[in-house]
């Protein structure tokens, strides 16, 4: 049997009226306990295009950057059993979600969801918005592509096209 992955802690930015969603880090972010670490994975690309970011700062840069942003980056998934990094191979009766009634609560500016992939809007379906009690705040919730290499289908150009049109615009307040 595998062992239960654990996720992270999120990425709160100021003032987030956005909340992005993943299921649960893969096997690479996991071994360097850094979120989308696998090097084709689109999610850090598509965040350096939306802040005008030069790609080649670390990832402690990006997330410290990111923390300035209105979004915060997160996983519906506190644990689970997953042999590798499909999220196909999320094994059910092992789903432990996060706790989006504390984290909603404490950040009540949030106004939509970004899922990262359809899997990731579903687990939310299924173990957040049918097992624990939300506050009563207005949630938009859109589906994006997903940004693992895994999905392959759609190619980068369009990942990212659908990414930046569904990501909040930024005035001259941020910064």
């Amino acid at each position: 049997m595998s062992e239960k992955a654990k996720g992270f802690a999120p990425i709160v930015g100021k003032k987030a009226t956005h909340l992005i969603l993943g299921t649960m880090p893969g096997q690479r972010s996991l071994a360097e306990s850094a979120y989308y670490a696998h090097p084709r994975n689109a999610f850090w690309p598509i965040m350096t295009a939306w802040l005008d970011w030069p790609p080649s700062l670390s990832y402690q840069e990006r997330c410290a950057r990111l923390s300035t942003a209105p979004v915060i980056v997160w996983d519906v998934l506190a644990s689970c059993v997953r042999p590798g990094s499909l999220d196909s191979a999320i094994q059910a009766d092992s789903i432990v979600p996060n706790d989006f009634a504390m984290l909603l609560t404490a950040n009540p500016t949030i106004s939509t969801v970004l899922y990262n992939g359809a899997k990731a809007s579903q687990l939310f379906a299924r173990h957040v918005i049918d097992q624990q009690a939300l506050p009563a705040q207005e949630l938009s919730h859109i589906t994006l592509p997903s940004t693992s290499p895994a999905f392959a289908s759609m190619p980068l150009a369009e990942k990212r096209r659908r990414w930046l049109a569904a990501l909040p615009t930024l005035g001259a307040a941020f910064q």
